[in-house]
């Protein structure tokens, strides 16, 4: 069960825009996380890899401050909202849950669950 600072130092390492720093300090080596219901991606080292190849897709990444975050026994629940800016077109805003088992201090295993449609580029308005 992790302790809430432990907690609350994850969700700020997030907020700081600490992406890949968070995931090698606050995984397990072991921990997995999905995407709906997407096959979990599995292992510290490629949840890190693919954290680093979304940030190469875009120009800045910012995350809000959580407002919503619940803690019970080894549970965590995170509302998280990001804006993704690319290089060029508008910023594409996302919010999400994330549910996380928590390994200890550790997070072990990591499930999000999102409307896919955020994640499209805004149809051009017009007649």
């Amino acid at each position: 069960m992790p302790a809430r600072d432990r907690v609350a130092a994850f969700v700020a390492a997030v907020e700081a825009g600490r992406y890949v720093e968070a995931i090698e300090e606050f995984y397990h080596p072991d921990a997995s996380m999905q995407d709906n219901q997407r096959p979990p991606r599995l292992g510290r080292d490629q949840l890190v890899a693919d954290e680093r190849a979304t940030m190469a897709m875009f120009a800045t990444m910012k995350t809000d401050p959580v407002e919503d975050l619940l803690i019970d026994g080894d549970k965590v629940m995170v509302r998280w909202r990001f804006t993704f800016t690319p290089a060029e077109g508008p910023p594409m805003i996302m919010e999400e849950l994330a549910l996380q088992r928590w390994d200890g201090d550790r997070i072990a295993e990591e499930r999000f669950f999102y409307d896919p449609r955020q994640t499209r580029p805004p149809k051009p308005e017009g007649p």
